[in-house]
């Protein structure tokens, strides 16, 4: 039997990470809490990141990397996030990913708000050279923790497409996404999120992910994201995408 040697280093770059890696589409689940009425603090923001990397007969490496950042005022929130993944075989790049996205939120009761959202994404090998998406609406907050939290929102929108091997398309779209937190203990935190983004090429995501604290400001990040096309492009004609990661974070 052949060893496959491994560089214990590399996995140290960013943090430790271990990675099951399949073609990775648009997962815009915005999975924060954002509730301002609840906030304890003026700004909220983590870091995670993980590497993975293999020598031997065989030779690949693995990047993840995501942020999100919020700032809170009496009744509004504003976030900004961002990610990135990579992965490369034998020397050739076999997935790239990278979204980026803002958002808004304006509470008029303790239970009723208003939001806003805009999201950049480039999947140029699952057929997307860019995908843009920006949604509005209207949300209830169900539950507002401090153990459990749980909203629902919904709104119009509309999304640009531009395909990797050609051609581009705008349609209008309807948004609902449903998001639930469950804080298990002082330290861990269970999240579950689900969006819909409605059209010919209706869009599914979810994100399903368990997080841990480590001290105050570090924490590890168990996340297993899928993303459903209806009619996905021709040149990436697969359905379900799929990405699990262990990654390390840093809570700002």
């Amino acid at each position: 039997m052949k060893l496959v040697k491994t560089v214990p280093a590399a996995i140290l770059l960013t943090g430790s990470a271990l990675l099951s890696h399949f073609a990775v589409a648009d997962t815009t689940v915005f999975t924060v809490m954002d509730d301002p009425s609840t906030a304890k603090k003026p700004f909220e923001g983590n870091l995670n990141a993980g590497y993975l990397a293999q020598s031997g007969n065989t030779k690949s490496s693995t990047l993840t990397a995501n942020t999100n950042m919020t700032w809170y005022n009496t009744s509004t929130a504003w976030s900004l996030w961002g990610n990135a993944n990579n992965t490369s075989s034998n020397d050739e790049r076999s997935s790239e990913t990278y979204s980026a996205g803002a958002r808004s939120r304006y509470n008029m009761t303790d239970s009723d708000y208003l939001f806003g959202q805009a999201s950049w994404l480039t999947d140029r090998f699952n057929g997307y050279q860019a995908r843009d998406v920006l949604t509005a609406g209207y949300g209830r907050q169900f539950l507002s923790g401090p153990v459990h939290s749980f909203r629902f929102e919904f709104g119009p929108g509309v999304r640009y497409d531009e395909y990797t091997d050609g051609g581009h398309e705008t349609q209008a779209l309807g948004y609902a996404s449903g998001i639930y937190n469950w804080q298990l203990t002082d330290n861990a935190k269970f999240i579950q999120g689900v969006s819909v983004l409605g059209s010919e090429d209706t869009t599914v995501n979810s994100e399903t992910g368990l997080e841990v604290a480590i001290n105050e400001h570090f924490g590890l990040k168990v996340a297993y994201n899928v993303t459903w096309n209806s009619n996905p492009p021709d040149s990436a004609p697969e359905h379900t995408d799929r990405k699990t990661a262990i990654t390390l974070g840093y809570k700002m």
